[in-house]
């Protein structure tokens, strides 16, 4: 009798288990959860065409391409300044760029601003087939057959547009087609705006 009660007295006693022990393992999952879930949902809310660019309030990366349709020629962005003017990136292999080609085009009519395309990474035929059938409304195409240009600019992908001050200063970028919303509420009160400055 005696033995069998030494023997219960020596078994090292078990921790009591604490209130509430074993509950943060049990609800990091979730919490981990709820975070990506906010994330998710801030990520949504963005405009995906309003990624900001290191370049704006910078000066426009500098480049020398052959012009489109007279590959002896070449443009720069240094020919531009003292100008406000547009970067407009496009292809013709570009669905997108079909899409944006009469906003654009409607943008050339109004001949409010200079608007220089970056033909990028397209064969030069199709290029100027292109514009012979949908319109051309740049003052000249750059053509940047191999994208280094694009790298230097920052671009995504095509379409893209940029908007340069008089100083050579990068105001605005925009990802995607510019669709006439766009054009009517960003691009032309911002180009009208930086035309009145000095």
């Amino acid at each position: 009798m005696t033995e069998s009660n030494e023997s219960a007295t020596d078994k090292p006693e078990q921790p009591a288990e604490q209130p509430g022990g074993g509950s943060i393992a049990r609800w990091a999952p979730l919490g981990i959860f709820l975070v990506l879930v906010v994330f998710l949902g801030i990520g949504l809310t963005l405009d995906p065409r309003e990624v900001p660019s290191p370049f704006i309030g910078k000066p426009a990366p500098e480049f020398l391409l052959p012009r489109l349709h007279d590959p002896d020629q070449t443009i720069s962005a240094a020919d531009m300044q003292g100008k406000v003017w547009l970067l407009n990136v496009w292809a013709s292999w570009c669905v997108s760029c079909r899409a944006e080609h009469e906003v654009i085009s409607k943008l050339g009519r109004m001949d409010l601003v200079d608007i220089v395309g970056l033909n990028y990474k397209d064969e030069r035929a199709d290029a100027v087939q292109w514009l012979r059938r949908f319109g051309d409304p740049y003052l000249t195409s750059a053509t940047d057959l191999d994208g280094r240009v694009g790298i230097d600019w920052g671009v995504y992908g095509v379409p893209e547009t940029f908007v340069i001050d008089k100083k050579g200063i990068v105001r605005h970028k925009h990802i995607g087609p510019v669709t006439d919303e766009s054009l009517e509420t960003t691009l032309i009160p911002l180009i009208r705006e930086l035309k009145e400055e000095s």
